[in-house]
Order: C-alpha cells, then structure tokens, then sequence
C-alpha cells in the first residue's frame, strides 16, 4: 500500500468578523488516531482567563479552562495557557469549539470548527469471477463477464477510482466516483485487458490516499487438437524424434508422450519448448507399427484431455519392374513412395556394375524427387553401359525396402507392355 501525505494537518479555510462580541473562525482538519492544537486565534497577554467550550458559551458548559478547571477527558490539554490540545483524535471529536478570552471590560471569542479526517481504511478490491494463483495474481476466462468491486472506509466519504496498466501499453483511467465503493463491468474479456488494475481511495480532506493494485491475467485453451508427427533426428539419420505441439492458448499446455501400448509407462523423457515437445526414441523403440501418443492438457480443461498419436511404419514402394529404352534415347525410372513414418529416403543404385554406389545428378543422370514419387532420367541410353538392373531403395529409421528394376536397351522400336510407365499407368487410358 502506498500513503501520500500531504503537507500540515492543519488548514485554515476560513476567517470572518462576526458583529456584536468580538471574535474570528477558523476551520481545522485533524487526522484520527493524532494529535492536534486548537489555537485561541490572537490570544491577548492581558486576558485574565481563557475558556474552551464544546459549542457555543451560551448554550454548552465550560470544556476547559485556564483558571484551573479541568476537563473530564484526559486526552484535552492546555498548552500556552490559551490553546486547547487534543491527543488520538476520534471521529467523535468533531465539532464547533470556542475560545473565550475574559478581559477587564470585553469578551473575546474565537470559533474553530474542528473536522476530523479518517483513513482510507480498509481498502478491499474484488474482481469476479476469477481464480487466485499461489503468487496472488488472478486469471478469468476469456470472453467472461467480469465484475471490478473496490470499497474503502473513510471519514468523510473517499473519492475512488480504478486505473489500468496494460503491459506496454498508455495508462487508462476507467472510472472515478465519490463514494465508499466503485463498480464497474467488463464484457466479453479479452487479452488486450489483461494487465495491472489499480484502485485508489484518496480522502478529500486530509489528502490521504491508499492504492491495491491488483494483476489479471487473461487465460484461453488452445482452439484446436494438438498436432503429432515424427522427423528423423538431425544428429543422426537413425534417430527418430516425436513432435507434439498444441499451440493458440494462454498459458502453455502441458504435453507429455507416451508408449500407446504400454500405458503403465512412464513419461518418455521429452524436451519442452513453449508449446511443443520434443521426444528422442532409442533404438529399442523404433519398431514398425509401434504408436505412441502424446497427451495435453490445459489450466481452464483439466477435465477434457487431448490427445494425438503417431505410428511408425516401415517404407513401402511401388516401380515398374520392367523398363525398355532405345538406343541414343531417354528413359525415366519412376519409384513411388507409399508408406513410411517418418518419411523415408530414395536413393538409386546400381545393382550389377556398382551395387552400393548412389547414383546422382550427373553427366547423362538426373535425379530428382517431388513429393514420393522419385525419378531417375537416363539420357542417350547406351547397351553395354546402362542395361541392366537398378535399384530403388528407401530407407528411414524402422526399416528399409527395395526395388528392382529392369531397364532394356534395344536398337529398334517394340511395343512392349513393359514400355508402359507407372505414369502412364496412373492417369489410365488417353482419349
């Protein structure tokens, strides 16, 4: 809580001459709980006594006087012979007061109205509905009907207001009124009013002002199911890592993985980054038609879990077995890619010449890959050199499949069944 004093807790407001007895006016604030000195406004050296009424001296007794009576009160005092102290003023202690000086021949007055400043005491803030964190701070839902209550004790009534701080954003004033309670809504709740919302009571007489700033946070669940997918490791091309992400809420799910098969398991060791979490599997685990499923879960839906699984799958491939080029001509050896988790590998081979050499892009060869469907293009097809049979082999971190196939070299053109591409296959029949 923050107090701002303002200087003196004494004021003079007013002063006037009133006709008939002389005398003078004055208004002073006290704080309750302090001290404060009623002064007799020019007390003269020569007045023989000096009384203190509660009231006007023709109506109220003798509070105190100067000649020795004393009050019932022992919080009232005489200080200077003339000024009346009063010691942890209370609301009570507020009113008109007058100082009575008796000369030889005149009676001067001095009236002094006393107001007595309380608080603001007891500064309460609610913010509804809403759930507490354990470091104090609230989060609502979004698009919730809040309710924003700030009450305060204080004599007389405090001016409240309500102000936001939005992270990095202008402070906003939302409503200020007189009164011992300020209420305001807020519909349909969105990020954008989350932040820091601040209530001060300031009274208005001694300046005094308490202040409760309170943090609210905006919470909404991911809008949609968590995505799952398997990549090879990048630090090995036999390992294998299981990507979960849930992503689009506030604050961060919790992801976790975990053997579909074996659900007395414990939590597969997984890093976490934000919303995403990341599982490396050991070789042990990598078997083909092994799942594994990741689950998540949000602070507003612990209730409904979420869920995603992956399946790992050995490669499968489809080719023609038979391909036929002509002499000086070219040739495209297709292999399509039907299954695999995670995405296999094509390569070429050669499997009589050179059995375990890649073949690459170069010179008469052209390889190239779109989607899963891969290509080898061999230009100006030679008998002797390029006959024979090829190899076109995937591979991920399950498993590995193979291919064969043959290419015939033939100096004249045949129709061949065989000369018909998987393309040509695929699209069917041409009109």
């Amino acid at each position: 809580m923050a107090r701002r004093l303002f200087a003196g807790l004494r004021f003079v407001f007013a002063l006037c001459v009133f006709e008939g007895a002389a005398g003078t006016e004055t208004l002073v604030i006290g704080i309750a709980g302090r001290d404060v000195t009623l002064t007799c406004q020019n007390a003269s050296q020569r007045a023989l006594v000096v009384e203190w009424f509660q009231g006007d001296p023709d109506t109220a007794p003798v509070l105190f006087s100067s000649d020795g009576k004393l009050p019932e009160d022992a919080r009232f005092s005489l200080v200077g012979n003339a000024s009346l102290h009063i010691t942890g003023l209370r609301p009570q202690d507020e009113r008109n007061y007058t100082c009575k000086e008796v000369l030889n021949e005149t009676d001067h007055l001095h009236r002094i109205q006393l107001l007595v400043a309380s608080g603001p005491d007891r500064i309460d803030v609610h913010i509804q509905p809403t759930t507490v964190l354990p470091n104090g701070t609230f989060y609502a839902k979004r698009h919730g009907i809040l309710n924003f209550t700030c009450t305060a004790i204080s004599q007389p009534v405090p001016t409240i207001k309500w102000d936001f701080d939005p992270s990095g954003s202008p402070h906003e004033l939302f409503t200020e009124v007189n009164g011992s309670q300020n209420s305001f809504i807020l519909h349909q709740m969105s990020p954008r009013y989350q932040g820091n919302y601040t209530c001060s009571a300031k009274n208005p007489l001694s300046g005094f002002q308490e202040t409760r700033t309170q943090e609210l946070l905006v919470y909404y669940p991911p809008p949609s199911l968590p995505q799952c997918w398997v990549e090879t490791s990048t630090e090995s091309s036999r390992g294998v890592q299981l990507f979960c992400q849930w992503p689009g809420g506030y604050p961060h799910p919790s992801l976790y993985w975990r053997d579909k098969e074996d659900l007395s398991s414990k939590e597969i060791n997984a890093t976490s980054l934000a919303d995403t979490i990341v599982a490396t599997l050991n070789s042990s685990q990598l078997l083909h038609e092994k799942e594994f499923t990741c689950h998540g879960s949000h602070v507003l839906e612990q209730e409904a879990k979420a869920s995603c699984t992956v399946q790992l799958v050995d490669p499968m491939i489809i080719s023609d077995p038979v391909r036929n080029c002509f002499i000086g001509r070219a040739v495209t050896l297709t292999c399509l890619l039907i299954a695999g988790n995670p995405p296999a590998r094509i390569t070429w081979l050669r499997n009589i010449s050179q059995p375990e050499t890649e073949i690459r892009s170069t010179g008469r060869f052209h390889v190239s890959q779109v989607g899963n469907v891969s290509t080898l293009i061999i230009q100006n097809c030679s008998h002797s050199t390029d006959e024979g049979y090829y190899v076109c082999k995937a591979e991920n971190s399950v498993g590995l499949r193979e291919m064969y196939i043959h290419l015939t070299v033939t100096g004249f053109r045949a129709e061949m069944p065989s000369e018909i591409s998987l393309e040509e296959k695929e699209a069917g029949p041409t009109t």
